[in-house]
This record gives structure tokens, sequence and C-alpha cells, in this order.
């Protein structure tokens, strides 16, 4: 099940690009109110779909000293990918956009697993790990042409 929810989340990811792009375009605003509009339908999906997915949010604040400094930071990163998808996903055009992202977050999981850094479970890079993220810089040269 955990991999059927990546694949759907990797296409909505996608999806999400071109549905940034357009909002940015129609509303012709510049990226912060698209990126509003964004977020304000995020929390919005996320509690109507709170009674099936989470847990009750009761002590929450006595956990709240238990998180690290990176896990406050998430949502700054979103944001900048949200704006950058409001901005440049269109004129880019989908394959090289994904291609770039999808690339640079392979390199990046790569190196968070081998070092088991923000929490990730250690797994040491192998020959056939990097083989695969060079074949994806090359795939990247390919798609976006460069």
């Amino acid at each position: 099940m955990a991999y059927l929810l990546a694949i759907i989340a990797g296409v909505l990811n996608m999806l999400q690009s071109g549905s940034n792009s357009t909002l940015n375009e129609k509303l012709n605003a510049g990226p912060v109110a698209p990126a509003l509009v964004v977020y304000l339908t995020g929390i919005a999906a996320v509690l109507v779909a709170s009674p099936f997915i989470g847990r009750p949010l009761s002590g929450i604040m006595g956990r709240v000293g238990d998180v690290p400094w990176w896990g406050w930071i998430g949502g700054a990163m979103g944001a900048f990918y949200v704006v950058v998808t409001l901005t440049e996903a269109k004129a880019m055009g989908a394959g090289a956009f994904t291609a770039i992202t999808l690339t640079a977050a392979i390199v990046t999981s790569l190196l968070l697993d081998h070092y088991g850094l923000l929490g990730f479970e250690v797994r040491p890079l192998t020959a056939l790990r990097i083989l695969g993220g060079v074949m994806m810089v090359a795939g990247v040269g390919l798609v976006a042409r460069f």
C-alpha cells in the first residue's frame, strides 16, 4: 500500500505543478496570491481528510519540544517548491521541470539515506544506487535537452 500511495503522491505532485502554474498565469498577480490559494486549499483538504487520516491533537503541546529544528522548516521548503512551480514550471515544460526536480530529489535522497540525515534510516550508497543516480542525471539531459 505504501508504494501505491507513493506513486499517487508522485502523480499528484506533477499535476500540482501544472495546476499551480495555471493558477499563477490566470490570476496574473505574482506568486504570493496563488501560493496563498494553494495553501488554503491544502489546509481545507487536510481538515476534510483529518477524521480519516489523523490522530487527535490532544497532548500535542507536550511533544513540541521533541521536534528537532529541521522538523519545523518543511512548510517553508514546500512553499519554495510551490512558488517555483507557480513561476517556472510552464516555461520549462512539464518534462524538463519534472526531470530536474525529480533528479535533484533522487540525488538528495541518496545522500540523506547514506548519511542518515533528517531522521532517515542509514542506507549506504552502493554501486547500483550510484549508477541509478548517474542515470537520472543523464536522463535529465535527454528530457530537458540541455
